[in-house]
């Protein structure tokens, strides 16, 4: 039976809250994360008509990215219609979690997905915010208990290469002690010199697992005082996080072109351009998912002269102007490419966890509150 708290877990391993904005109310945000899943609905927007859509479905569990709760509600009256909303939700037990800027940082997620569409080469990290530092663990077990550590350990989260999973190293050797009196040793009598055979398994992990993955070694190991070395590693770079991302056009465009392009690739009906030379090439662009303006001078840094964001001001677009950069504006819309990127990677989560009663859907409506009216000149 698989629990939000247990999604929560792995999906946190991918994409920590630490990564958010100061202030973005990521996370649990309805329901009880002790709630039994079974049919899990991803949508980008959290309204009354993804609520009723879900309720339809019988869905017990929504993964959105834009929370829920942005602000704090102020009272729980009903006539309030975000109020009732919520009180939908909850008289359903449909439990929400949000990940948002978190979503946004992590590698392979938001702005990896906006950077992918847009079919950007040698794609990096436009404004590095942080590098998680890794630590390794080593513990010692007899022969018999090996196996199950290192699948404890797996579990989790320790031993992640790259795409590689449940990594260890284990070699064997013999451990002696004497358990003194009040001991109550696994193996051994009190008072008596013992030797035992004994593997030593080592796993590499995120620092943010920490806790975890010693609980698991704790909960695993067989004897009573068990005996590790835990420290972190000097020699590994760690991975690195930060807000979006900048890379090259696959093929030479213009900007006019690249605009269009980029409405095409997002299925938009119309985009805003921001620029006083459209016929120049694209040489370097820069992508951030949702209202990204304010990190223009990031962009700018990067050499970038082309800047793909969401809901741009109208004096910070005169800012850009007077920089030299030139900004396409395809809405904050875009954003629902987690409706189809986020699944696939959930699904696999599932497998390699066996959530096998655990199903994944897309919401099917659009939460875009913006409707192009174009004007034709007789």
């Amino acid at each position: 039976m698989v629990k939000v708290k247990d999604f929560i877990q792995r999906f946190e391993q991918f994409a920590p809250r630490y990564l958010a904005e100061q202030g973005d109310p990521v996370g649990m945000q309805i329901g009880s994360t002790q709630q039994t899943i079974h049919r899990v609905l991803v949508t980008l927007d959290v309204r009354p008509e993804v609520v009723k859509e879900a309720i339809a479905k019988k869905v017990d569990f929504i993964f959105t990215h834009h929370p829920v709760v942005f602000h704090p509600a102020k009272n729980l009256v009903t006539d309030d219609p975000q109020n009732a909303m919520y009180a939908e939700l909850l008289r359903h037990h449909i439990a929400v979690y949000a990940a948002h800027t978190n979503l946004d940082s992590a590698n392979g997620g938001m702005n990896d997905w906006l950077a992918e569409q847009l079919q950007l080469q040698n794609i990096q990290v436009l404004q590095p915010s942080y590098r998680r530092r890794i630590k390794k663990l080593a513990t010692y077990v007899p022969e018999a208990n090996a196996a199950a550590m290192r699948q404890a350990l797996a579990a989790a989260g320790a031993g992640q290469l790259g795409d590689y999973s449940a990594a260890s190293f284990s070699y064997a050797g013999t451990g002696r002690f004497t358990p003194d009196n009040g001991a109550q040793p696994f193996i051994g009598q009190v008072g008596r010199a013992e030797a035992v055979a004994e593997t030593k398994v080592e796993v590499v992990f995120p620092e943010d697992l920490t806790n975890p993955v010693l609980a698991a070694m704790f909960s695993t190991h067989p004897y009573e005082e068990p005996a590790y070395d835990l420290f972190t590693l000097d020699n590994a770079t760690g991975e690195q996080f930060g807000i979006g991302r900048v890379g090259e056009p696959s093929k030479t465009m213009t900007i006019r072109q690249f605009a269009e392009f980029t409405r095409t690739v997002f299925a938009v009906n119309g985009l805003r351009l921001v620029t006083h030379n459209p016929d120049d090439l694209v040489k370097r662009v820069a992508v951030i998912g949702g209202d990204g303006g304010k990190f223009y001078p990031a962009v700018l840094q990067q050499q970038a002269n082309v800047f793909v964001t969401g809901d741009v001001y109208y004096h910070t677009a005169h800012d850009m102007l007077a920089a030299g950069l030139s900004a396409v504006d395809p809405g904050h819309h875009i954003e629902s490419i987690v409706k189809t990127k986020a699944i696939p990677l959930f699904e696999q989560w599932a497998q390699a966890l066996a959530w096998t009663d655990v199903t994944f859907m897309a919401s099917t409506l659009s939460t875009d509150p913006f409707t192009f009216i174009s004007s034709t000149n007789d």
